[in-house]
């Protein structure tokens, strides 16, 4: 008996797939032009940087990118694979049948479903991970990570995942099969209401698991750094040095937390790498961040495109062609239609194809928050331009992107799909202008 469905379903395939095709191709094309542009460049240090970054530094960036990026897209094309495995193969639909057939229908198969699915799909992500830290963090010297405290960490991982994830989860199938036909608009306050209750807790109770936090000793930066903060408007629950290195020689600094419980955090690899004013000039650009209030923003942005998402896929759950068009057998009404009957039987389905959908479309965006947030580092350039001296934070960029291995000579159209911070040659030219 031909499913009524199959008109649409088989319309969806077709655009998931060239939607899939699409987003694989441009990431390769784009892979394979900045691993061409940084290995040409590779030779001479930009006339810009060559009286502040060594031929061998420049060489040493050059290479990490590419082994970088070519991880990148092996992991992209295994990704498209495994995607179309779960989907259009029958992976999901497997799944779901054998805990069916072990369960039977109800809530607790459902909430199953997507435990199950998670740690598959984790368990999938792992080798990337791994290679990427025991190989090529390890190859340029950036791994400080030892076996144990990988899975130390992996440990501590799953169980903040499970404490907050799985009665998240439980919470929103209970909402799609209880809260009537606007479920989704409780599911997606709920989802906001974790978001923002994690951001709060961040800082004094999930970071501490991961890593030590110990009060910022220097007395005369701490008095730089808080002179800084007071010409800015902010306040916070104090300065805090993290022992980042015990993991990698990455350096970086950066704001957590809400409200009374935002803190400023330094790793401890940059107060090694940097000079004073030179840290203060890294912090007037993060707190350039705060005065623009682009942290704000992007939540609220974040936030609302959620809410779209959320009415979208309840919609969506009601739809026999979504999963249809997925490879996915849906519970069906006797009239073959997914009803409210049904719909109980296919919540953790739904949840998981669309997670899958929205991962290929939404690539597809991804230039335009790449642009976005390109554009607020620049504003934050400004302002710590405008607060401090602008050599020093020149400086204190041209530093971070020696130790980091940052290639100074990236591809233009790959910074732009890709780069969430502008290119160095573009950050230090805005700079000299406002300076």
């Amino acid at each position: 008996m031909t499913n009524p469905s199959f008109s649409p379903a088989l319309w969806f395939t077709v655009l998931f797939v060239a939607g899939l095709l699409l987003q694989l191709v441009v990431e390769m094309w784009l892979g394979v032009r900045q691993v061409r542009h940084v290995a040409l460049h590779r030779a001479v240090v930009p006339a810009i940087f060559a009286q502040r970054i060594g031929l061998s530094a420049h060489q040493r960036a050059a290479d990490y990118t590419v082994d970088t990026v070519r991880l990148g897209m092996f992991e992209n094309v295994v990704s498209a694979m495994v995607l179309i495995g779960w989907t259009l193969l029958g992976g999901l639909d497997a799944l779901n049948q054998a805990l069916l057939s072990w369960t039977g229908p109800g809530f607790v198969q459902q909430l199953l479903v997507l435990l199950a699915f998670a740690v598959i799909a984790g368990a999938i992500s792992l080798p990337w991970g791994l290679y990427k830290t025991f190989v090529i963090e390890e190859r340029y010297g950036f791994n400080k990570m030892t076996w144990r405290l990988w899975l130390a960490d992996a440990m501590r991982s799953l169980l903040v995942g499970t404490l907050f994830g799985v009665p998240l989860a439980a919470a929103v199938l209970w909402l799609m099969q209880m809260a009537g036909g606007f479920w989704w608009l409780w599911a997606w306050a709920l989802w906001v209401a974790v978001n923002v209750l994690m951001m709060w807790l961040f800082p004094t109770v999930i970071a501490p698991l991961f890593n030590r936090f110990k009060p910022l000793e220097d007395v005369a930066l701490k008095d730089r750094i808080e002179a800084l903060m007071a010409r800015s408007g902010f306040k916070s629950q104090g300065l805090f040095v993290m022992d980042g290195s015990k993991r990698s020689a990455h350096a970086n600094a950066y704001f957590t937390g809400l409200g009374s419980a935002k803190r400023v955090v330094f790793f401890d690899t940059l107060l090694n790498k940097l000079s004073g004013p030179e840290v203060e000039a890294v912090l007037a650009h993060e707190l350039g961040h705060f005065k623009h209030k682009h942290i704000t923003k992007r939540l609220w942005s974040f936030f609302a495109l959620s809410f779209a998402a959320f009415a979208l896929l309840g919609w969506l759950l009601h739809q026999a062609w979504f999963y249809w068009g997925l490879g996915v057998m849906p519970a069906m009404s006797d009239g073959g239609t997914v009803l409210d009957a049904a719909v109980n039987n296919n919540s953790a389905l739904a949840l998981i194809l669309f997670s899958m959908v929205v991962g290929v479309f939404g690539g597809l965006v991804q230039p335009l928050w790449s642009q976005l947030s390109r554009q607020h580092e620049f504003e934050a350039d400004a302002y710590a331009v405008a607060q401090t001296n602008s050599h020093d934070l020149a400086s204190a960029l041209l530093k971070l992107y020696e130790d980091n291995a940052s290639t100074l000579t990236p591809d233009p159209l790959y910074a732009r799909f890709h780069y969430s911070h502008p290119p160095a040659t573009e950050r230090l030219a805005r700079m000299q202008a406002h300076a």
